[in-house]
């Protein structure tokens, strides 16, 4: 799993230590930002799902959709998450009983 450093925005509040990264196990690119003050809880939490956000264009337009942005994203973690994602490519997909019970549990 890729983790990178970068900020996200919402009304005029910044995270400067938001995570985005790609998950190969779910084949998903995914955002976290603004934990409260016990660090447990984040206000924004996206990609959590198996193949939920499967390009950063996605995630974007989730994320603007709920009050938040991390655009513009530097072009060096651009290109990172595109060589996660493409490392992981042929990756096949998780068939055995806790992908089962993933999938199962996802459904509902």
């Amino acid at each position: 799993m890729s983790r990178y450093t970068i900020t996200v925005t919402s009304d005029g509040r910044s995270d400067t230590q938001a995570v985005i990264g790609y998950d190969p196990p779910l084949r998903t690119f995914f955002l976290q930002a603004f934990p409260d003050e016990t660090g447990d809880d984040l206000a924004l939490w996206l990609g959590n799902s198996d193949r939920e956000f499967e390009t950063i264009d996605a995630l974007q337009t989730a994320t603007l959709s709920r009050g938040y942005s991390f655009m513009p994203l530097p072009q060096d973690v651009v290109a990172q998450l595109r060589a996660d994602f493409a490392d992981e490519a042929d990756r096949p997909p998780h068939d055995g009983p806790l992908a089962a019970l993933l999938r199962h549990l996802q459904s509902k």
